[in-house]
This record gives C-alpha cells, structure tokens and sequence, in this order.
C-alpha cells in the first residue's frame, strides 16, 4: 500500500529509509536528508554513480532502523527510468531481507524529467511493482512483499503527492493484475474460467460486462473465431468490456488476443515452443488490466475491452490447413498454418468491436509473432498503423512508461504475401520473411477506416529473468502504456 508521509523523515518509525544521491548536485533541499546523502559521499565506494548503495544501521538522530543510499548517477542523465530502477532496488532489497515497511524520500527531479511530478511517478511505479511475488502455488512463500510503503516529499505539497500516489496505484496494481493472469496456469484460466476472473475483476469497478458464449459467438457468424477453438474441449469466450462516463467525446476500442493455451493446433510447435504458451493470452490480460484501471481512476472518455478468449489445441475436430473459414466480417480466409491463430481470433474480435461500437480509435494488443521477437528482442513491442501519428503517440508512451515500442513499417506491397488462390485472404505468409508485417497486414484487413493501431507484445509480454522491477515471468507489458496512450487521444 502507497502512503504519504507528512512528518519529518527523521522521526518516522519504519524499517528502512530510502534516500537517493546525484552525482553533482544535491538532491534534497531540506538539509537534514541532505546531510544524511552526504555521508555516504564519505565512504570510498559510494560515489552517487547509478547503481551504488550504500547501508547505515541505527544512525543517531534518524528514528529508522536503517538508512539506505541509492545513486542516481548525474542529474543531467537520470531520466525516469533511472528513478523506476532505483526504487525497485530498494524494494527488492528490502523484501529479501524480510522487511515491512519503507519510507522513500522522493529527490528532486533531474534535468532529464520537468516536473516534481516526473520524478516522483516513476519511484511510485518502481517501488509498487517490485513489491510484487507470484507465490500462489508455492508451499513456502519465502520473500514476502512489503505491507506498507511511504514517500515523503519536500518539493510536491500533500494533496499533489497524494494525487500521484492514488492514479500510479491504480495502474500500477492493474500491471500487477495482469501479471497475475499470466503467470496463471494454463489449466488453472481455460476460457471460461479467464472471462469469469476478468468479469470479477471488472464487476468491482463501474463496467457493464458481457459475456458471449460459443452459442453467442455463432450467431455473430465469428467463425474465424470458432475454428481456433474447435480442437478443444474447453469452450470458447468473448468478454467485452464497457466503461461509460458521464459525458465523453471519443470512443476508444482496445482489443486483446487471449488463446490461454497455445498448443500451435494441427501444425504442432516443438517441445521448446510449448513450454512457455500460458502466456499467449497476454494481450487480453494487458487491456482487460487498463479497463479496469482506466474505471478505477475515472477516465474522461467512453472505452470498450474486446477480449476473445480461446484454447488452441490439436484433435479430430480442430481447423486444419487448407480450410477454408468465413470471418464474422463475411471475408474467407485460407488457413495455412493452425499456428496463426491469434490473427484469426483478432479478426472477428477486431470486426465485432468495430461494428457494434463504430469507435474512433481501436488499438489491439497480442502475442502476435515470433518474427517480431526476432526484429526487436525481448523487451520492445512493435507497433503498426496506416496513421503515423497514432504509432508515434504510442511509440511517446513507450518512451515515458518504459514499455518501449518500435514503429514498424506496413508495406502495402507486402499484401502479396497474403494472396491466396482459393479465399480471399490466407492467414500466413508464403514464406517465413517479414511474418510480424505480415500479420499486421492481415488484422488490418478487418478494421475498414477505422483509426487503428497494433502492438506486437509477443517478446515483452514475459521476463525470462527478474530485472530492477520485475520478477521472471508475466511483466503485465502494456497496462501502463495503454493507459497514458489512450489519456493523450
């Protein structure tokens, strides 16, 4: 839990205080905690370079048992990611210690951030989702999260640190939301049981939700849909998601490809590809998050969540290539992979969100290709659109989240690896080259003129290994971007 100390640092009662340090220039006005930075500048390996630390034990005249300096390197250089990183840190270290309770005293911004406001969001952020361990299957639960965490400011006043400190817990806990989603065990969130935890989940904020079944999904002609679904015993879902306030001028559709168990169907992926497929529903955890987020902190315009939900698997009754599948939107489509699922399920969920709500933007994110992991790597999504100055909002909200994106091109002249002899369009390329441009080209066969954007989550959406503010497994990549994406629309 965030909370906002008001007395003096000095007397707080806490297990550890956390001060951070500049290399060339003071970092507090208030000269007592500044006193306490400059100490550690005595010792020989503490210098303020990003990334020291430095531990006092029961200084005199600080009432906390511990003093903990972090360097933030220059003041020139230390942007908000510097100041996410720091806080992680110390929340880390503090979880594997056994501690309780931390107090952080926000320092004043570096010239690489504007405001009081930029410094102190992204400590909220590093702090709140290092706090985090998925130990729910876990007999012993070894390092447990922080009860309370407080921040103290010199330079913001109460209500504004208070102000930041509620909107940053409401984003940060729908990360951790989705986080949780996809650590899950597959068997643990077959269709049914995601849209029923999504629907909890959502029920506690102001959101209409619908819920359609398979016999819902038919009578909306969503065969592109049902035909991933068709080889499992678990039936598909579509959750869809309505927030409404008041008064709104914009309609904006967010729209997240959920296959909770990605088996590849006929065209079966090896052993290494399975082992990590719980995860291929993370863009209907991503979006699902940010509505109720975007519901949690009273967000000005009118959003909708289209979350397909789907179990890809081989048996006698699952899709195989060379089928031939009409879409809800009444184009075919030629399958020639089962593995391309996720396009398929987007395209019904893409046209029904399109065609129900006439929204003015529609984003969708999915785990969409391996091809976009090989272009960019692990940890940036990429992102497609016909409209450039949506990709670069998005691309800017990467920037400032850290939930990095890289603009992708859409050649129109690419289609070509799409043209299939016997339907109107086939759902994988005609050879392994430019496969994340590919799909991209395919979902936007379902979207008309609609503003539109897509963000390839598929390396970014799981950590291989723990990072300053992340633990492996689901990083709940999207949530944060979304939400200040969709704030600047």
């Amino acid at each position: 839990m965030l909370r906002i100390q008001t007395s003096h640092p000095a007397v707080a009662k806490t297990d550890i205080l956390v001060l951070a340090a500049y290399e060339d220039k003071s970092a507090y006005n208030d000269p007592q905690l500044q006193e306490l930075v400059d100490r550690a500048g005595d010792w020989p390996e503490f210098s303020g370079k990003s990334g020291d630390e430095l531990i006092f034990y029961d200084l005199q005249g600080v009432k906390a048992k511990r003093v903990l300096i972090l360097g933030l390197g220059k003041a020139d250089k230390a942007d908000r990611e510097t100041m996410r990183k720091a806080a992680g840190k110390a929340v880390n270290r503090a979880v594997k210690a056994s501690l309780t309770s931390m107090l952080i005293c926000l320092p004043e911004p570096g010239r690489q951030v504007d405001t009081g406001a930029d410094s102190a969001e992204p400590m909220m952020e590093g702090a709140v989702l290092a706090n985090y361990r998925f130990d729910l299957y876990k007999k012993e639960k070894r390092h447990k999260p922080l009860k309370t965490i407080w921040f103290y400011s010199d330079f913001l006043s109460e209500d504004g640190a208070r102000s930041i400190s509620e909107k940053t817990w409401a984003i940060c806990q729908g990360t951790l939301m989705a986080r949780d989603w996809v650590n899950m065990p597959p068997n643990e969130k077959r269709p049914a049981g995601f849209a029923r935890s999504i629907a909890k989940a959502a029920g506690k904020e102001p959101l209409e939700v619908i819920i359609l079944d398979a016999g819902d999904l038919k009578k909306n002609r969503m065969r592109a849909l049902l035909s991933v679904a068709s080889g499992s015993s678990s039936r598909p879902q579509m959750v869809v998601l309505d927030y409404r306030p008041e008064s709104w001028e914009k309609t904006i559709a967010l729209v997240g490809k959920g296959v909770t168990f990605d088996s590849g169907g006929i065209n079966l992926k090896s052993a290494s590809g399975l082992e990590g497929m719980k995860l291929d529903m993370a863009g209907a955890a991503a979006v699902s998050a940010a509505l109720v987020s975007a519901a949690r902190t009273g967000f000005n315009q009118r959003l909708i969540g289209v979350i397909p939900l789907v179990e890809n698997m081989p048996s006698g009754t699952a899709y195989r290539p060379g089928d031939i599948i009409k879409t809800a939107s009444g184009k075919t489509v030629e399958i020639g992979n089962t593995d391309a699922e996720g396009r398929m399920i987007l395209a019904d969920a893409l046209d029904y969100a399109v065609r129900q709500y006439s929204p003015d933007v529609v984003i969708d994110v999915a785990t969409l290709t391996g091809a976009c992991i090989v272009a960019l790597g692990e940890k940036i999504a990429g992102v497609f659109s016909r409209d450039s100055q949506l990709s670069d909002l998005i691309v800017k909200s990467g920037q400032k989240t850290h939930e990095r994106c890289w603009a992708m091109p859409l050649a129109e002249d690419y289609r070509e690896l799409l043209k299939s002899d016997f339907a109107d369009i086939k759902n994988a390329g005609k050879n392994r080259w430019a496969g994340a441009i590919a799909a991209a080209l395919f979902l936007s066969e379902f979207v008309g003129e609609t503003r539109w954007a897509h963000i390839d989550i598929a390396g970014p959406a799981y950590a291989s290994k723990a990072g300053d503010y992340c633990t492996a497994g689901g990083t709940g990549f999207g949530v944060r971007l979304l939400m200040d994406a969709i704030e600047k629309l």
